[in-house]
């Protein structure tokens, strides 16, 4: 199998899931004191006069009562005989963020101030969810609670953010040593959580595609090689394609590796939105080439501030013929491979529900894809 030049590219697949469920921290607890109500009016419907937490009709005189308690305990007997099944539950991991530890040493980061901080965090404690792999809840009422845990997380994960970018300006310097400058305008915690869930999906979020209107939706992100073979297959919940090539880099190195191929690639390709200079320069120092555009194909000019250096040379390598030929590879690689999924087998949206169940089915979808390249091999060149 060939590995020498790789393409990484993502999509967005609907969720299973619908934009009109979406609810706000107000809104989330809006549906839960009606759906209390509700609970309450179809009780007192019920039970008229009495409390509802009176003992059921085969506890209320002796008899059946002795009979009801006999057939407990036979239950939890035979439910005690019964084989373990498997190993015990892990216990759940806590969350556990060193903000200060993250940004220190990285200049990009210790100029971007307050938001860059607050996105970091939010970042790692999406990553966090992301190795729990928490399942959906089926029941609603189960789901309303989750809902409002999270972006009560979410809030509190803000607040600890810029508590600990307030302490770190406080007492940082610049690389002479002299107190940092800059405007540090005040900052007022907002007292709700903000932002939006989606009470099916809740790992799910709104995106939007040129040319498409938003949905709910994940983005799913895909290595090829110049055969159309899918090497790796991951999910994420952020729209942008920013930030995912180092990590689709090496989850298709795992990959190549468990397959037992040790051939290295020698170019990996990626359109203007993977553009991550540092995660470049990572993939860069294992002898690997990486091209990817500085501007994107809807920009007119340049970049506000990509004119110059690392931008330029870019720009320089992909106008050689050499570098035009192995980008021009892109096109004919992974997004006929897209197209083939999405459109041709119909495969835009997914069935399952959260983040873990989904990056399954994806998995699912770009196996078969393999399998249905390595059959039309077979009949295009029978034994």
């Amino acid at each position: 199998m060939s590995v020498g030049v790789i393409t990484i590219d993502g999509t967005k697949i609907k969720a299973n899931a619908s934009m009109d469920q979406n609810r706000s921290y107000s809104g989330l607890v809006k549906d839960i004191l009606r759906e209390a109500e509700e609970i309450d009016r179809r009780e007192d419907e019920l039970y008229g006069d009495e409390r509802g937490d009176e003992f059921p009709e085969p506890l209320r005189n002796s008899e059946t009562r002795r009979q009801a308690l006999a057939d407990a305990k036979r239950r939890l007997a035979e439910r005690k005989q019964r084989p373990a099944g498997g190993e015990p539950e892990p216990e759940p991991e806590e969350l556990e963020m060193d903000l200060e530890a993250v940004v220190m040493g990285r200049p990009v980061l210790r100029r971007g101030g307050r938001v860059e901080w607050l996105r970091v965090a939010r970042r790692e404690l999406e990553a966090f969810r992301t190795r729990q792999a928490a399942p959906v809840a089926r029941a609603r009422d189960d789901r309303m609670i989750e809902a409002l845990e999270r972006l009560e997380e979410n809030h509190r994960v803000d607040l600890a953010a810029v508590e600990t970018y307030e302490r770190w300006r406080r007492t940082a310097r610049d690389t002479k040593g002299r107190v940092l400058k800059g405007n540090s305008k005040p900052f007022t915690a907002p007292e709700l959580p903000q932002g939006v869930i989606n009470l099916p999906d809740p790992d799910s979020r709104v995106m939007r595609t040129q040319g498409t209107p938003p949905r709910q939706a994940y983005n799913a992100q895909a290595t090829v090689n110049d055969q159309q073979v899918i090497l790796a297959a991951e999910i994420t919940n952020a729209a942008p394609d920013f930030g995912q090539l180092a990590p689709m880099f090496q989850a298709t190195m795992r990959q190549l590796a468990e397959q037992g191929v040790t051939e290295t690639p020698d170019v990996v390709l990626a359109d203007a939105g993977f553009w991550h200079h540092p995660q470049m320069q990572t993939i860069e120092q294992q002898g690997i080439e990486v091209l990817v555009p500085p501007d994107g194909n809807l920009r007119e000019g340049k970049r506000r501030g990509w004119k110059d250096g690392v931008y330029e040379l870019m720009r320089e390598k992909l106008s050689t013929d050499r570098g035009r030929k192995l980008y021009a590879q892109r096109k004919i690689t992974i997004e006929p491979v897209f197209g083939q999924i999405t459109y041709n087998r119909h495969i835009d949206r997914f069935m399952r529900r959260g983040r873990s169940a989904a990056r399954s089915e994806w998995r699912l979808v770009t196996a078969t894809h393999n399998l249905l390249k390595l059959h039309s091999h077979w009949i295009a060149n029978p034994a």
